[in-house]
Order: structure tokens, then sequence, then C-alpha cells
């Protein structure tokens, strides 16, 4: 059934009385979205969103309390609004995983992202689902989100509806917005439409139309920030300004039993659709021969590229580096727009967006990947972060993983990325050697269906050192050359391109040192005590192209780099930096006993 205006009034205050409780019971949070945005999203629950098959998302994540109250009124399991900022209740900002909450927004622009990807999925699923998508000033000003409505735009999102809570005030005075934002989202390739954002007859036939549009559509809702209170139009109603008196009397105001009774009855309507991520084996697809030297990133292109022929349903892109990260392989088959029937996807040097928009894909039960240099993945950390919040099994196939990368210099050698990778909390990070290790850790990331994981793959050919049979690579680190007698004088740990430096230098090193291959960190970390001692005896070095402070929980010597590096062809620059098996071993003989 659809809601008259006046049904629609009873509604949202039913909404604004339950978000102000739950701010005066925290004691702080956002009042000025609640009061002045809660007639659009009473608009869209109430009227247009069909449970189980629409998402909502709230970019503006700062207006949580919006959120849980509407959720609660529509018989959504979440923790009573008595918890809200208070810990172990319902979060500041919105979580992937509350019922309800389709997204982890907060940061801005993320949740933008979230919806153009949701929709992406949904196209590519062949459903009907819509989107809609709640956004601020401030996400507005975001280049993510204008990353990602340049691409939704392009790609004739028509299942995606963006609605701005247009009040013209961000935390420090003046939205400083663009100049003409309708004429952006036109020149973007969206259907615009301005409304009052506290009339309901002009917001429901805004979004009637939407879902008739052919491209995405921008519905610019003119509102009062902190409509009703005494600071309403000032950059004070943002936060938590008012005195506890006002706030108390605007509760009362606002309490209605006829809302609460007509919200029940879409409590009652509503279907809920549970997405599981699908558990994917694919312990049954091989690599294919291989010669001696070669790249980690063409043994992952080849790899992928079996998973998609086995009929694995994964899908992926690149922000337009679809070839030199070797992921747009034989068996892929590109998304246009218009037509959603293709496996790959080439996103455009948009490499945040990208990822914020995988971030939506995953979490609705599709399986992806996306990719770009090592470098590159600062662009994309925000996103890379939230996934791992939000517990998305995202892959990120990152590749020209170190300075012999060479020529491009130092703007496109990475030193830092590895390290700061790891030190992300649910971030699987695997840096393979050999054609064994790149099959396995494609493996692992794609059986892990709580954790995002990014794959890190070198530009440059080297030799293949093989994996001995019996090696356990799944657990993260494993002897790859055992040392030639019973007492292991040393250890050297490498992971990707320096596994074949480490095991030249432990050849002139002499008797007793034994090389480990450590192509995850997280999973090493998680084996038993008894087999970490068994991989780490003696004295410990570890070789990696990267920063090395990390490793000294380990190690007792790390060769590494610290500093930038520079142009020149990539084995001349690897050396230079002290990656030589002379100089390397020359320096150990001086600590080794």
């Amino acid at each position: 059934m659809a809601y008259n205006s006046k049904d629609l009034k009873e509604m949202s205050r039913a909404v604004r009385a339950w978000a102000l409780h739950a701010l005066k019971c925290a004691g702080n949070g956002h009042i000025g979205i609640v009061m002045g945005a809660a007639d659009i999203i009473t608009a869209i629950y109430a009227n247009h969103l069909r449970f189980g098959r629409d998402k909502f998302i709230l970019s503006a994540g700062h207006g949580s309390a919006l959120l849980y109250s509407v959720l609660n009124l529509c018989g959504y399991d979440i923790r009573s609004l008595n918890s809200f900022r208070k810990m172990g209740g319902l979060p500041g900002h919105p979580e992937f995983g509350i019922d309800g909450v389709d997204a982890t927004t907060g940061p801005l622009g993320q949740g933008v992202g979230n919806a153009v990807g949701i929709a992406l999925a949904e196209k590519l699923r062949n459903s009907d689902g819509r989107v809609y998508c709640l956004c601020s000033d401030g996400d507005l000003m975001e280049g993510v989100a204008n990353e990602s409505i340049s691409f939704a735009g392009r790609y004739g999102l028509n299942n995606l509806v963006l609605l701005w809570d247009d009040n013209g005030v961000s935390i420090d005075g003046a939205a400083l917005v663009d100049a003409d934002v309708s004429m952006r989202m036109t020149a973007a390739g969206w259907n615009v439409i301005t409304v009052p954002g506290n009339d309901f007859v002009k917001i429901n036939r805004a979004l009637s139309m939407a879902q008739n549009a052919d491209r995405p559509t921008f519905i610019q809702c003119k509102t009062k920030i902190g409509l009703g209170t005494s600071l309403a139009g000032s950059n004070r109603a943002h936060g938590y300004a008012l005195t506890d008196d006002e706030l108390s009397r605007l509760i009362e105001e606002n309490i209605s039993s006829t809302g609460e009774m007509l919200w029940s009855d879409v409590a009652r309507r509503r279907v809920d659709m549970l997405m599981v991520n699908p558990s994917m084996n694919v312990s049954t697809v091989k690599m294919p021969a291989v010669s001696d030297t070669i790249s980690t990133r063409e043994l992952s292109g080849l790899y992928l590229n079996e998973i998609i022929r086995a009929g694995f349903p994964i899908f992926g892109g690149s922000a337009d580096l679809g070839a030199s990260t070797n992921v747009r392989v034989g068996a892929s088959r590109d998304i246009l727009p218009g037509k959603f029937n293709g496996n790959y996807i080439n996103f455009g040097v948009r490499e945040h967006a990208m990822a914020a928009i995988m971030n939506g894909v995953v979490s609705v039960g599709l399986r992806a990947y996306a990719s770009t240099f090592l470098v590159f993945s600062d662009y994309m950390r925000p996103a890379m972060r939230i996934a791992a919040l939000s517990k998305l099994p995202m892959i990120y196939v990152l590749t020209h993983d170190s300075i012999a990368v060479g020529e491009d210099g130092p703007t496109h050698q990475p030193i830092e990325q590895l390290a700061s990778l790891r030190l992300i909390p649910n971030m699987n990070v695997f840096r393979p050697c050999n054609a064994d290790e790149v099959a396995v850790c494609w493996q692992m990331a794609l059986r892990d269906n709580n954790s995002p994981s990014s794959i890190i793959l070198s530009r440059q050919r080297f030799k293949q050192i093989p994996t001995p049979t019996d090696a356990q690579i799944c657990r993260g680190a494993y002897v790859i050359r055992p040392a030639t007698t019973a007492r292991v004088r040393a250890t050297i740990i490498a992971t990707g391109a320096e596994v074949p430096l480490a095991i030249a230098v432990a050849e002139k090193l002499g008797a007793g040192i034994q090389v480990v291959s450590m192509p995850s960190v997280e999973y090493f970390k998680r084996q038993s005590d008894e087999y970490k001692n068994e991989i780490l005896r003696g004295f410990v070095v570890v070789i990696e192209a990267g920063a090395t402070a990390p490793w000294f929980e380990f190690a007792d010597a790390v060769v590494g780099i610290d500093e930038f590096g520079m142009s020149g062809a990539g084995d001349e620059v690897y050396k230079h930096f002290g990656f030589d098996a002379d100089k390397i071993a020359g320096d150990l003989k001086k600590k080794i006993k």
C-alpha cells in the first residue's frame, strides 16, 4: 500500500522521536540530519523500498540514529536504541552485519561507492532490485563519491537512486559543494530531479519517476538542518548542541502512536532475504605448465583464467590496468554499458571508486577481485579498510610489487605498502614466489568468506624455485630449502621475488642454513608455537624488498629498503639497494655463528 502525506507525517514524527531518544541516551551524536532528513527516509521505507529486493544505503553515516530508528520501527532485529554509541551497543556509524544495515558507512563518500556497487551487482545477477542511497553535502565533496557517480553514469545504472540531503551546511559552515551540483550530475549521465525535502507528495513523485528512468537518478532534496530546533539552519545543529530540556521537548512533540501503528503495518509486510557468501572449492583447479623463469603476475593470470574456465562465478576488474596486472584473461568477457552478462569490467582510472564499488558488489554475495599496481593501493586504502572491518571477502590483485619495477622510478616503486597492508586488522596479505604458491594463495583467498585478501605480485620475471611436495603452503610459511646439516645455524625468510635471492645467499653461506618462504605472515602467526619454532631456527634473517620495521617481530636482521627507489633498469636498481647475494652473504657472515 502507499501511504498518503498525512500518514507519512505521523510516521516521520515517530522516526524523529525514536532517533532523538537514541541520541539522548547516548548523550552525543548528530541531531541536525535526524530533524532535517527524516521525511526522506520515511518516504523511502514506507512507500518505495521492496523488502528483500531493494537496498538502502545511508552514505551520510553520521545520521545512524535516523537509520536505526527506522529499522527498529520496521521490525529489524537490532539492539535496543538505548544502547546507541555505548560499548557493545549500536555503533556510532552504521556497520555491515547489523540486521538491515547494507553497508558500513561513516567515512564520507564510501556509501555512494557501495550503493553503485550493489546496483551493479543487481545488474550482474539480472535482478530487478533497486538501490536507494541518502547522501550529504560532505559525501558529494569526497573524490570517491564523484568517481563512483561518474562510473554509474557511464554504465547506465538505472536501478540506482541517490538522494541528496541538500541543507547547504557542513561542520565548519557553508557546504563547499560544486557551484552547480545538478549540472555536474547531468554531465555525468544522471537523471536529475529537485524537490523540497519535506514535501511528501513531491518526494514520492520523484521516487516513482526514478523507477522508470533509463539512467541513474539524482534527487536533490532541499532541506533545513536541525528543522524545528532553535539551531535550525546553523552549522551548530550538525552535532549535539541542544540543551537537555529542548531535546526532551522535541521528543515529546514528535511521539506519535498513530505513526508507530502505521510502521507496525510496514513491519508485518517486510520480508527478509539472507545473502550468504558462497564457499568456493577451487582446490581442483590446477595451474597449467609454466616456464622456469616467469613473473608472479603472469602466474596469477594463468591461474585466474583456469578458475574462470572451470565455471567458478567470480567477477573482477581493474583501474585501466587489466593487461598490465594480468587480470583481463582469455576467459574474461567484458561488461559494457547496458550489457551486464560478462565477468570483467574496466573501471577506468578510478582506484578508490573501484574498491568502494566492489565492497558493494561483494556485500550482496558475489565474489570479486579488483586490481591495480601495489603502489596505487594507497588510493584504495579507505575502502580496503572498510572491507576488512565489514568482513567482506574481497580479493585485491596488486602487481609491480617492488623497486624491481625499475624504469618507472620511485613514484611507481612501492616501499611501505606491503607493511601497511599487513597492519590492517582482518586483511590477508599473500606474496607468493612460485606457481604452487600462487595457486594456493588464490585458493585460500577464495575459501575465506570473512576477510579480504591482497595478493601481491611481481612485474619482473625470476627463477622458479620448486616447493617441496610435502610443504604446507596454507600454514603461511614453510622450509623451501632445508639446511644440509642437522644443526641449523640460521634461517633466511623471504617472500615473493626474494626467495631465489635468499637461496643464493644460503648457498654462499655454507652448511647449516635453511630458507623459509613466507607467502602469508598472517597465516603463519596463527600457527602453533611448535610449528613456529620449527620454522624460526638459529639466527633469523628476513629478505624482502620493502619496509623493514615490522619484520623484527621474527627476525634478528632484515635486508629491506626504507627509502624511496630510483629510475633505472629493474635489476640494476635492485642491486643498487643491496639486493645482491654476494653483498648480503658478506654482511651475514659476520653475524652468523
